[in-house]
C-alpha cells in the first residue's frame, strides 16, 4: 500500500478519464457544472487488497473508493431510514447514534450541506509543487511527509458564502491527520460547523460511502457535494455533484454554483429545487 492512499482518498486524474458508461448511462450536464449520473453501480477491481480482477475503468489507489458502472446490481436506496450495511458476510443496523450533535440554535431551520475535500475543494499531492498553498508535515510511522495542497479556484469565495447559507459539514474519507489541519487552514470563516472523516464512512463493498442517513437531521434537508458518485450511492438524490478539480485554475465551478445554493437555501424539501434541476430522480 502506497503512503497517499492510506492518508488521502481521492480519484485519480487518469483513471477519471477511463470511466466509461454506456452511452445512455452518461453523466448528463445539468448547468452550472452539474451532472446527473446513473444510480446503478458496482465495486470495480482495482489495485486495492480488497478485490480481485482488474478491468481497465475507473479505479483508486489501493484503499481508495471504487466504482463502475453494472446493469445487475443495484445500491439500494433509502431516503427515510437508516440502511442495512454488510459487514463480513452477514446484515446488520447502522448504529442509533447520530454522527453529528444537535443542531445549534444559529443554524436552525436551515439545510445542511455536507461538503467532499479532496478534488471537491482542493487537490493534494505528496509531490512537491513550487505554487502550493498549503504544505502539511503528516506523520506516517514515524517518518514526517509534506503534502502539498493546491486551493480549487474561488474556494474562499464559495466556503464563505456557504457558511452564511447554511449548517455546512465536512465529510471526507481521508484520514483526519491529513485533512483536519487542511480544513484548518481552508477554512478562514468557520464555515465548517462539523467535521467528519474516514472513520464515519460506511465501507459498503469495497468503498467508502457517506451514509446521509447517519448525520442525525432530517434527509429532506441535507444535501451532499461531492465530486465522486460512490460517496453517495446509498443518497443520490441528495446530491449535487461536481467535476473533480486537479490543476486547472481557469475552473469557475465553485463559483457558477453560488447562485443555485443561494436559491437552494430557501426552500422547505432540497428534493423539490433538485427535481426541478434534474438532479434528483
Amino acid at each position: 500500500m502506497d503512503i497517499a492512499s492510506s492518508i488521502i482518498t481521492q480519484v485519480m486524474r487518469d483513471e477519471e478519464d477511463n470511466y466509461s458508461l454506456r452511452d445512455e448511462d452518461q453523466p448528463q450536464f445539468i448547468g452550472h457544472g452539474l451532472y446527473k449520473v446513473s444510480k446503478a453501480f458496482h465495486r470495480c477491481p482495482c489495485p486495492c487488497r480488497f478485490l480481485e480482477e482488474a478491468p481497465q475503468s475507473w479505479h483508486f489507489e489501493s484503499l481508495f473508493c471504487c466504482l463502475c458502472h453494472k446493469e445487475t446490481e443495484q445500491i439500494p436506496v433509502n431516503n427515510n431510514a437508516p440502511l442495512l450495511v454488510e459487514e463480513n458476510g452477514t446484515i446488520s443496523k447502522v448504529p442509533a447514534k447520530p454522527l453529528l450533535p444537535q443542531i445549534k440554535s444559529k443554524d436552525s431551520g436551515k439545510i445542511c450541506v455536507v461538503i467532499d475535500l479532496d478534488e471537491t475543494l482542493v487537490h493534494s499531492s505528496f509531490k512537491p509543487v513550487n505554487n502550493a498553498d498549503f504544505i502539511i508535515p503528516v506523520e506516517i510511522d514515524g517518518t514526517v511527509h509534506q503534502v502539498y495542497v493546491l486551493k480549487r479556484p474561488n474556494v474562499d469565495e464559495y466556503l464563505k458564502r456557504m457558511g452564511e447559507l447554511f449548517e455546512c459539514v465536512l465529510f471526507t474519507a481521508s484520514l483526519s491527520k491529513y485533512a483536519d489541519p487542511v480544513s484548518d487552514l481552508l477554512d478562514k470563516w468557520g464555515a465548517f460547523r462539523h467535521r467528519l472523516f474516514r472513520e464515519s464512512c460506511v465501507f459498503h463493498q469495497g468503498n467508502y460511502v457517506k451514509d446521509l442517513s447517519r448525520l442525525g437531521r432530517d434527509l429532506n434537508k441535507v444535501i451532499i457535494v461531492d465530486n465522486s458518485p460512490a460517496s453517495y450511492i446509498f443518497h443520490p438524490d441528495n446530491a449535487v455533484p461536481v467535476t473533480s478539480w486537479f490543476e486547472d485554475m481557469a475552473d469557475t465551478e465553485l463559483l457558477d454554483l453560488i447562485p443555485f445554493f443561494e436559491r437552494l437555501s430557501q426552500v422547505e424539501d432540497v428534493y423539490d429545487i433538485l427535481k426541478q434541476q434534474g438532479i434528483a430522480s
